[in-house]
């Protein structure tokens, strides 16, 4: 089994920073993509950034310029970021990850289990 747990979220004012971790445990033999979601009260889940083991990253358009995502692939950990925060960067965060837990194996896409984010104005 594999399990995402991610940290670093909390309540910031407009403008403020934060940066959020994400380490993968358990059974794995290689992670490809990484990335990080979100969902605001009332919305659905939307794309932040994602990034391959390679260090290819991509990142809506809401965000691009004030967040960065990086990732330690010894570590298996991705990060996030966030600088300038706006009211509207409020909601849950969520890492997921591609892994393949053993050779042979199909890649499975898992997901951690949020962390809030919650800017004030």
């Amino acid at each position: 089994q594999v399990q995402l747990v991610e940290s670093g979220g909390g309540l910031v004012q407009t403008g403020g920073s934060l940066r959020l971790s994400c380490t993968a445990s358990g059974k794995i033999f290689v992670v490809n993509v990484m990335g990080w979601y979100r969902q605001a009260p009332g919305k659905q889940r939307e794309l932040v950034a994602t990034i391959t083991s390679g260090g290819s990253t991509n990142y809506a358009d809401s965000v691009k310029g004030r967040f960065t995502i990086s990732r330690d692939n010894a570590k298996n950990t991705v990060y996030l970021q966030m600088n300038g925060l706006k009211p509207e960067d409020t909601a849950v965060y969520y890492c997921n990850a591609d892994v393949r837990p053993r050779v042979g194996d199909l890649f499975r896409l898992y997901w951690g289990q949020g962390t809030q984010v919650a800017v004030s104005s």
